[in-house]
């Protein structure tokens, strides 16, 4: 009968649990309230979302989950982020560009949202400062047809100079008007690029035609756009845009034409068709 060697039967055991450690360090599960990081273009900037989704789970939420006119860290785990690459307003309120934490106080008719320069709260809303804040704003709920099953921040709404932080869960949406000033800064943008060796003709006259400026100066704009790319069905699209603003039907029917004829040479489909829209309400 052999002799138990001690040392080698040691040797197997601490094998056998530092392997078992391993295999339970690589076991994986999904997360309860998986993270999310959302990037939007906004305005002349990006606006950069942080933050962890709770679902509901079959649970009563708003009122009870989340108790109403206490501070909540808007989602789950680390503090919810959202990051500002240029200035903005929120609900007329002045933000500077940067990152803020996003609080909230639900409330039955009316929410309060804050920004704050804390970032490290995380569930420890209890000691939230005021003095931390950077902007509180008050905004209407509203009660969404269909259930969100789990927590969204969303940007929605965007147009060039405006947008709506979308905050849903449940059956509940809360709504967020972000605004940006940079029509100044695009007009004297593109005086600059008039007068540069390449003016940029087609993007200027897109933001005149999309703010409604003059019309005549973007139709100018548009017209060089088009000598400089004969074949840019885009472009002769956007042309007979303006001119059917101007209200010079027949002009823009004919670039209108040209347009479904570049376009279907180049078998897009989509502006032959935009192209026939417009043809077809310029002749009501």
């Amino acid at each position: 009968m052999k002799k138990l060697n001690f040392s080698s039967v040691a040797v197997a055991c601490l094998f056998a649990i530092s392997s078992l450690s391993v295999a339970q360090a690589q076991l994986k599960v999904p997360a309860a309230s998986p993270a999310q990081t959302t990037k939007q273009s906004f305005a002349l900037g990006d606006i950069t979302l942080e933050y962890s989704r709770p679902a509901v789970k079959g649970r009563a939420i708003f009122g009870d989950l989340v108790p109403y006119d206490k501070v909540w860290r808007t989602g789950a785990n680390a503090t919810t982020k959202i990051t500002f690459s240029s200035d903005v307003k929120l609900e007329g309120k002045e933000v500077k560009a940067g990152t803020y934490g996003l609080f909230t106080i639900p409330g039955k008719s009316s929410w309060e949202v804050m920004l704050s320069k804390d970032l490290n709260l995380g569930a420890n809303v209890g000691d939230y400062k005021k003095e931390n804040e950077v902007v509180r704003v008050q905004v209407k709920p509203t009660t969404l047809a269909n259930k969100v099953e789990t927590f969204t921040i969303n940007i929605a709404d965007i147009l060039p100079n405006s947008a709506v932080l979308e905050i849903m869960w449940d059956k509940t949406r809360v709504p967020v008007a972000i605004t940006a000033d940079i029509d100044q800064t695009i007009v004297k943008n593109i005086e600059a690029s008039m007068a540069s060796d390449k003016p940029a003709y087609f993007e200027a006259a897109s933001y005149y035609y999309d703010t409604n400026r003059d019309l005549k100066q973007a139709l100018g704009w548009v017209t060089k756009a088009t000598e400089q790319n004969p074949k840019a069905f885009w472009v002769m699209l956007l042309k007979a845009r303006i001119e059917l603003k101007l209200k010079e039907k027949a002009n823009a029917i004919a670039s209108a034409e040209k347009t479904v004829a570049l376009a279907t040479e180049a078998k897009n489909a989509d502006y032959v068709k935009m192209a026939n829209d417009l043809i077809a309400s310029a002749k009501k």
